[in-house]
């Protein structure tokens, strides 16, 4: 792992979905099913690639894959229909360590952050079933700028709704999508992978690399002097 310094950050932005929330296998297999029911074509790399990306840019590369008559609107709302019932049946959990970090960060003194592709009306709620809404100084949804990750459009929303610098702000993201964004932002970036394993191009740029959450607010402590 790559040496990670984190006695000058003053805030944290979080990654949502595959990063708080174990819910990347569940939108994986909800547009499987999806297009399934569609009788429409399923393609595992193309899934793989849309992690990280919002509904816009995913469903581009659907079209990029199968062609300009991939009937788009078609599955959106065939895979807004289920994701809806998961979020109303709570199908999204935390991720191992989430409590853990945010108890530590609360700790700190340093405000907080979501910065999630998911639209904001799809965000709010799942925030909210897992208790994570409360404790977070501000949600940006990825329908809320212009240009999705992994253009730094988010990450810099989000550091100007806590008022801090984002020079001075750790991004936590799990896709290799994120992490570029946060790393064009000029942000300083940990991964935390969950389904994608990290890309040549993050690793040569030196991002550090932690299995879990645990690990980050372990390191995180030990950085601020509370190991």
């Amino acid at each position: 792992m790559t040496r990670f310094d984190p006695s000058s950050i003053r805030a944290v932005i979080f990654d949502m979905d595959g990063l708080l929330l174990d819910s990347e296998r569940i939108a994986y297999e909800l547009g499987r099913e999806s297009s399934l029911h569609l009788g429409l074509p399923w393609d595992h790399d193309v899934a793989m690639r849309m992690i990280g990306s919002n509904s816009r840019d995913g469903y581009q590369l659907l079209r990029d894959a199968f062609g300009p008559d991939f009937p788009i609107e078609a599955h959106q709302a065939e895979f807004g229909r289920r994701y809806e019932i998961a979020i109303e049946e709570g199908r999204f959990p935390l991720k191992p360590g989430v409590h853990e970090l945010f108890d530590l960060i609360e700790q700190l003194g340093l405000p907080r952050a979501v910065a999630t592709s998911t639209r904001r009306s799809r965000a709010l709620p799942k925030l909210a079933h897992t208790g994570l809404l409360e404790r977070l100084s501000g949600v940006v949804g990825g329908d809320e700028v212009s240009a999705g990750k992994p253009a730094p459009d988010i990450y810099l929303a989000a550091a100007q709704l806590i008022d801090v610098p984002i020079a001075d702000c750790l991004v936590l993201e799990d896709s290799n999508t994120g992490v570029r964004g946060g790393l064009a932002a000029g942000a300083r970036v940990v991964m935390v992978p969950d389904m994608l394993s990290p890309a040549e191009d993050v690793l040569a740029r030196g991002v550090p690399v932690m299995k879990d959450l645990f690990e980050v607010a372990t390191a995180l402590a030990a950085g601020r002097g509370n190991s």
